[in-house]
């Protein structure tokens, strides 16, 4: 088939086959993140969704084909989020007699509720449409808002934001350090949906290539950008912080067994000493030993045993920093409740500082109405009866021999301009994960990519401890300074990055971004109001 032909046949598609194209268009989008990164696979499925809301409800009324539109949207969308996010569906399987049941509605209602956004997309862009290159920049700033709101509404679940796209390789990735994610959201739609109009008629793009050229010129300079940057900004070191990070890859049914606590506490010991080369004098060689999130199938302030043998682990000035379950204070016997939290422990073993998690995991750490859910028999996967609790406010961690630290555990540091808390600018994250819920997946892949793009976002060095990996080092600008890959035990060493400048991001938030998808408006305003110009 020549592709004028099949272009006709995706615009002139109505009913089943009209969704399907969008889903299958949706699908092949996933491939732009990661671990396949294959990003010029966008260039050619949003131009399909832009000829397919080019043709929604045609030949009847508006609010039909802003109906239309919001359809294709939304089935777009529900193929790009099920062939994204399938991992979730892992996690039901590590306790499948309790969760496997609930399987297919998280795999297929996630992605069908994140859908909703997209379809909201194009139904905002059909309501600017106009014919020719303006509404491709509808498309792009429709689709930059509704992404936005994924990322705030009920919490927010910014994961896969279309602008992840433009995060590999690394050079394109450093312009978020000015337009931060949301940013390159709106190059990524523009850029990849410019190859529609090369099928427009002259009489609606006069210069069909030019809105092609523009953005393939706009991606080089993004790389060039990046390049320059990586070459001006060398990765340095701070004196004296020698960093050990243990990956120990425990299975999720050993990590919350508490009858397991000795084994899981004697592998952690095991590993932390193991030498990591000839001239490796184990645990001794680093200033800070670093374990992953909620480490312990225990609650580690009530085991002495346990902290004693943590304790003489540490001689020397080595200082642990570890994920941890805390009981919340005063205890209620018949109700506990714990807060998911980060330890920093000194060589008598002792607890110098903490910090608890405050962006918590819906239906992971706590159910949305969780009284009431509970008494139908739900729980959250972690099996906290109550949910955990939600630390107050982001603090930065006081690290004993290390400069002030941004603490986040897991799932918090997905959230770009949301990790920063108030006051003085710490000198690193510290990031403790546990993707071992999803598997060998692409989860872990999509988690470890968004942590990069915060350090490149913040200008700070990025520590990563995750119990399955990836657990890495990461400089400022996103470098990997060294990295332990997914599904391997092991421990790594690594000096602390220093960090560099605050960034503009760093500095105005999400500002650069809204000033862009405004000045599309405006130009789109400006061109609707001209009489000549015809509206579909």
């Amino acid at each position: 088939m020549k592709p004028t032909a099949l272009i006709h046949a995706i615009v002139l598609s109505f009913g089943w086959r009209r969704r399907l194209i969008a889903f299958v268009a949706g699908v092949l989008s996933a491939l732009a993140m990661a671990p396949i990164n294959l990003w010029p696979a966008l260039f050619l499925t949003f131009p399909v969704l832009i000829w397919l809301i080019d043709s929604a409800g045609s030949g009847s009324g508006r609010w039909r084909r802003v109906t239309g539109a919001a359809i294709v949207g939304w089935w777009f969308g529900f193929g790009y989020f099920l062939a994204g996010l399938y991992w979730i569906g892992f996690a039901f399987l590590v306790d499948a007699p309790t969760f496997g049941w609930l399987l297919p509605f998280a795999v297929i209602g996630l992605p069908a509720g994140l859908a909703i956004f997209f379809g909201l997309g194009a139904a905002l862009a059909r309501l600017m449409w106009m014919r020719g290159s303006m509404r491709i920049l509808a498309l792009a700033a429709a689709l930059t808002v509704t992404e936005w709101l994924r990322g705030h509404i009920l919490t927010g679940f910014p994961w896969n934001a279309l602008g992840y796209a433009l995060t590999s390789p690394l050079a394109l990735a450093q312009t978020a350090s000015i337009i931060g994610i949301w940013g390159l959201t709106f190059i990524a739609v523009a850029a990849f949906a410019s190859p529609a109009t090369l099928t427009d008629d002259r009489s609606e793009t006069r210069i069909r290539w030019l809105p092609l050229a523009l953005s393939v010129a706009v991606l080089t300079g993004l790389g060039a950008f990046g390049i320059a940057r990586l070459a001006r900004t060398p990765t340095r070191f701070v004196d004296k912080v020698h960093l050990r990070i243990m990956q120990p890859n425990l299975q999720q049914d050993v990590r919350f067994n508490y009858a397991a606590k000795q084994q899981v506490l004697d592998r952690y010991l095991a590993l932390s000493d193991r030498a990591s080369g000839p001239q490796s004098l184990g645990v001794r060689d680093a200033t800070h030993l670093i374990w992953p999130e909620s480490a312990f199938p225990f609650f580690l302030t009530r085991e002495p045993d346990a902290l004693a043998q943590i304790a003489r682990l540490l001689h020397g000035n080595t200082v642990l920093i570890t994920g941890a379950v805390r009981l919340a204070e005063p205890v209620n016997p018949s109700d506990p409740a714990a807060y998911n939290s980060i330890y920093v422990i000194d060589r008598d073993g002792s607890i110098v500082s903490l910090y608890d998690k405050v962006h918590l995991v819906p239906f992971g750490e706590y159910l949305p109405f969780q009284h009431l859910l509970e008494r139908l028999g739900l729980q959250t996967l972690t099996k906290q009866r109550g949910g955990f609790l939600a630390g107050d406010r982001r603090r930065p961690l006081a690290v004993p021999g290390a400069p002030l630290a941004l603490p986040l555990i897991c799932y918090e540091i997905i959230f770009p301009g949301e990790v920063m808390p108030p006051g003085r600018r710490p000198a690193w994250i510290v990031n403790v994960t546990n993707d071992g819920w999803f598997g060998i997946s692409s989860g872990p892949y999509q988690h470890f990519q968004q942590a990069r793009v915060r350090a490149i976002e913040e200008g700070l060095p990025l520590v990563r401890a995750a119990n399955t990996g990836i657990s890495a080092v990461v400089d400022p600008l996103g470098r990997i300074v060294n990295s332990l890959p997914l599904g391997a035990e092991g421990v790594m060493d690594s000096l602390l990055p220093q960090p560099i400048g605050a960034p503009i991001y760093a500095r105005v938030g999400d500002v650069p971004a809204a000033m862009i998808v405004a000045l599309a408006l405006l130009v789109i305003v400006r061109r609707r109001l001209r009489p000549e110009v015809v509206k579909i």
